[in-house]
């Protein structure tokens, strides 16, 4: 499994991250998590007790397929993550930020950011899981849930392309004025991606900074079935 949970600021591993996201708006941390560690938390959907809530996508013309999200407190894997991942992103929202003229800065910890959506009355968890079986997609979308938005969130595929499914590729696409660009984000078992929840900057030929406005969703599913994890960071009203 990929070592996230020692803190280890300014390694190149932080400087690659930042770069690819930096460029293309997505960034992938290959085997995040071993395959034991996929099909426990895949084994996980059937679990009613762990769950807030579950959205039935074609209801709310979402796609096809099915999310559930997960209750407080989290699946205690999950749990680490968050809190692990969080504070290496912390950097790049920052700057983000900055670039676009935003205000907002974000606290050092995920405790201290759960705090802030909390008082907001954001209050309910966003981690979720995702299953996709024949003929199910994700339409293009973003994940917005109060005005409290970290810019970045992480998806991370739980099953086998080509063994358990086929088909179901993560896209996400960029738009600004005269242009618009999709990228199909090839993921193996235990792969996670990094990428923007709503918008990032861009420098253009000028110098002068751009906004770029970000979605994402996943392609028909042709067979099989296909369980992802998604963590955000933002808690939803």
């Amino acid at each position: 499994m990929h070592d996230l949970f020692t803190p280890s600021p300014d390694t190149s591993e932080d400087a690659a991250l930042a770069a690819a996201l930096d460029a293309e708006g997505h960034a992938l941390l290959p085997r995040l998590l071993t395959p034991d560690q996929c099909r426990q938390l895949a084994g996980l959907y059937t679990q009613e007790a762990l769950y807030r809530s579950t959205v039935v996508m074609a209801r709310h013309g979402f796609g096809r397929g099915e999310y559930r999200y997960f209750a407080y407190p989290l699946p205690p894997l999950l749990e680490r993550l968050r809190h692990a991942l969080y504070p290496r992103l912390v950097p790049i929202a920052n700057r983000w930020n900055a670039q676009l003229g935003i205000d907002v800065r974000y606290p050092a910890t995920l405790a201290e950011f759960l705090d802030r959506c909390h008082r907001a009355g954001q209050r309910r968890p966003t981690p979720l899981i995702l299953s996709y079986r024949e003929g199910d997609h994700n339409c293009l979308h973003q994940d917005l849930y109060g005005a409290h938005v970290f810019p970045l969130q992480v998806a991370i595929l739980l099953s086998r392309p080509e063994v358990d499914f086929t088909g179901g590729e993560f896209v996400m696409t960029e738009s600004r004025t005269g242009h618009q660009r999709a990228d199909v984000v090839p993921l193996t078992q235990g792969d996670a991606v990094v990428f923007t929840v709503n918008q990032r900057p861009e420098t253009g030929p000028s110098g002068r900074t751009r906004r770029l406005a970000m979605r994402h969703g996943v392609s028909r599913v042709h067979g099989g079935q296909r369980h992802t994890v998604g963590l955000i960071f933002h808690d939803a009203l």
